[in-house]
């Protein structure tokens, strides 16, 4: 499969997300965290190259392997805290937004809420729906693992 676009794109747009990216990294959220959810999200949207550039990125924050490949099976394992699982869960429940899924339940947030206070949500949730944004572009233009990360 080859991508749809050999173009990177309009420069205003890379612009805007660099200032989003900004606010999510200023949200005091381990970047770490950040990469879990990345990952996890790309991995229910099938985003090829954003589950690629998610783990790499990862292993460069110094997450483990044996975490990395546990992430899609999170809730079955022991490799994650009470706040991972938590955003975890936020995060699959964002991204889920199907017909008739129940999304963010007020359980799923209050959980969250218990172990990061509003500027953190704030970042966690932008960082979903950034990846969410990316994972839809890459799914329609077919970009490729590895090819443009």
């Amino acid at each position: 499969m080859e991508a749809r676009m050999k173009s990177s794109g309009n420069p205003d747009v890379f612009a805007a997300i660099q200032q989003l990216n900004k606010a999510i990294q200023a949200g005091g959220v381990d970047p770490l965290l950040l990469e879990l959810v990345h990952l996890r999200a790309s991995q229910i949207n099938g985003c090829s190259p954003c589950v690629f550039a998610g783990v790499e990125s990862a292993k460069k924050h110094g997450e483990t392997d044996q975490r990395l490949h546990n992430v899609v099976t999170w809730r079955e394992t022991p490799f994650f805290t009470e706040g991972e699982r938590a955003a975890l869960a936020l995060t699959e429940a964002a991204t889920r937004i199907q017909d008739g899924a129940p999304g963010v339940t007020d359980e799923i947030w209050d959980a969250a809420a218990a172990h990061f206070d509003e500027k953190q949500l704030s970042a966690i949730v932008l960082e979903i729906a950034i990846t969410n944004f990316f994972n839809r572009i890459n799914r329609t233009l077919r970009e490729q693992a590895g090819k443009t990360w």
